[in-house]
């Protein structure tokens, strides 16, 4: 790839980027959420075609008109989420479409078998190829879409965050069927959020940052800490660990949320934290670390295996010990279980990441979308009073500043960062006693990050609890009392006071 522009609707996703992958070689592919890699896996796949630049595949200059011309050149794309039919035998989808035939033109069943088996085994997957796909496990079928994948002569095999659901074992096949394409003289771009995996079975890596690439060369030679300083643009200086007086006394304040271990089986790892009145928690970790999931979680919109969430103030209306209560968030009790209805009448707030498609309902006004949450305590006997409602919608809308035509301008006619402010005056219509924002400030102009960090400021004061999830790490660092980094689903470090410096954050994230 040579120059490769990308915009949609004016907005640059890919920025002039050049990308060389060389026969024989497992080239990565990282960086954080926005970075512009599903949109170059989807150029070099066909999906998209680029608005500038080249793309030579094998020496010569190509231009995909979709997917199926990609193929046929010899590029195979293995998707997250495989795109074979559950519902077929493990041959079928194997050989799909190109399955051995007889003189007649029928299916030459026992030749078909025979030929999975032998394509299986060179990948080391050893199963039963009359059985439907969808009774093999996530590993099983990211193998058979690998192997399906070689078996149709393809130069360059293009994997996207293929690990994401895999055991330990499975990760060793997998590891060990990509360096079979690599004996055999095949290309592999890899596209994974795991640095280990980066350095367990990668070459060279390409890093990119909003759009553009920020570094490509060799891995040997690259530690993590520069990986990951390229990954969030932050410069990385080592420092020292600040010496520990013994250990920390218990605080006086009581937490007025405390999650304790919270799992999900490939998603978290018996994730705890507590927070506390006008405390704002950060809670730090690469792409697919986890963090959104805890939000999720905490907010009762992600079910779990396992864990409690105890809240202080649900009983008696105050915060205090003897007003705690606790929920059991994993399997049983259904009708004791955590939950979002719980969550919300508790005083638990989740702004989501995603504004468009999670939080903003763009075809109602601003004024519907800000009362929305707090329509029940703004109505008596199920008649909504729209006296109250505009003097709350005219408050926030004032408080948070929000640019508006008029409260019945519909929400979805607005900037994305009036938008957040919707969001956010939604839940601060509730009186929540804690809020969780994921990435708030994620593509909002500066003039309106600034205020947003002025807001969360202001919030702690008056009491709020505040999770903040953020990949920014000065954001971070300029907000938090202490930070929680993931990595995983698993909490790897807990930074406090004094701890939470850039640098010190970004040894976290690149601690093995």
């Amino acid at each position: 790839m040579a120059g490769v522009l990308k915009t949609f609707a004016g907005v640059v996703a890919l920025d002039h980027v050049t990308l060389s992958v060389r026969p024989g070689e497992v080239h990565a592919l990282v960086g954080g959420n926005g970075a512009g890699k599903s949109t170059l896996v989807k150029v070099l796949s066909g999906v998209h075609q680029p608005d500038a630049g080249e793309l030579r595949f094998l020496g010569e200059p190509v231009r995909f008109a979709g997917p199926a011309d990609a193929k046929r050149a010899g590029i195979a794309t293995i998707h997250q989420e495989t795109n074979l039919v559950p519902t077929m035998s493990v041959a079928r989808n194997l050989l799909l479409g190109r399955e051995p035939r007889g003189r007649l033109g029928l299916i030459g069943t026992t030749a078909l078998h025979a030929r999975a088996e032998e394509l299986l085994a060179a990948y080391g997957l050893r199963v039963d190829v009359r059985r439907p796909l969808a009774s093999l496990g996530e590993g099983a079928r990211q193998l058979v879409a690998l192997a399906r994948a070689a078996s149709a002569d393809a130069r360059l095999v293009v994997m996207d965050e293929p690990t994401s659901a895999l055991e330990h074992a499975e990760l060793e096949t997998l590891f060990g069927a990509v360096r079979r394409l690599r004996e055999e003289g095949r290309s592999v771009v890899y596209v994974t959020h795991r640095l280990e995996e980066l350095y367990g079975i990668c070459d060279r890596v390409t890093v990119l940052r909003e759009g553009r690439v920020v570094h490509t060369g060799p891995l040997a030679g690259l530690d993590r800490l520069r990986l990951v300083s390229l990954m969030l643009g932050r410069p990385f200086h080592p420092v020292a660990p600040a010496p520990r007086d013994g250990e920390p006394g218990e605080p006086a304040d009581l937490p007025v949320l405390e999650a304790k271990g919270l799992t999900r089986h490939h998603v978290l790892d018996g994730v705890s934290l507590a927070m506390r009145a006008g405390e704002v928690v950060g809670l730090g970790g690469l792409l697919g670390a986890g963090r959104s999931e805890t939000a999720r979680a905490i907010a009762g919109a992600l079910p779990v295996d396992a864990g409690q969430v105890t809240v202080a103030g649900t009983a008696g209306g105050t915060m205090g010990r003897t007003a705690a209560r606790t929920w059991p968030v994993g399997r049983g009790g259904a009708a004791r279980k955590w939950s979002v209805r719980r969550a919300v009448r508790a005083g638990v707030g989740l702004v989501p990441e995603n504004r468009k498609t999670e939080g903003i309902v763009p075809t109602l006004s601003v004024r519907d979308n800000i009362a929305l949450a707090a329509l029940p305590r703004l109505s008596r006997a199920g008649i909504v009073s729209d006296a109250r409602v505009d003097g709350i919608v005219a408050t926030f809308m004032r408080r948070l500043g929000i640019q508006a035509v008029s409260p019945r301008q519909p929400a979805g006619e607005l900037s994305g960062g009036n938008q957040q402010k919707v969001l956010l005056a939604r839940w601060l219509a509730m009186h929540p006693k804690v809020l969780l924002l994921d990435e708030p400030t994620r593509g909002v102009d500066v003039a309106t990050k600034l205020g947003m960090q002025a807001l969360l400021d202001e919030l702690a004061v008056d009491g709020l609890a505040i999770l903040l999830i953020s990949s920014d790490v000065a954001e971070l660092v300029d907000n938090c009392d202490s930070v929680v980094v993931l990595r995983d689903g698993a909490i790897t470090e807990q930074l406090t006071g004094p701890e939470v410096t850039e640098d010190r954050l970004l040894a976290a994230l690149a601690k093995d």
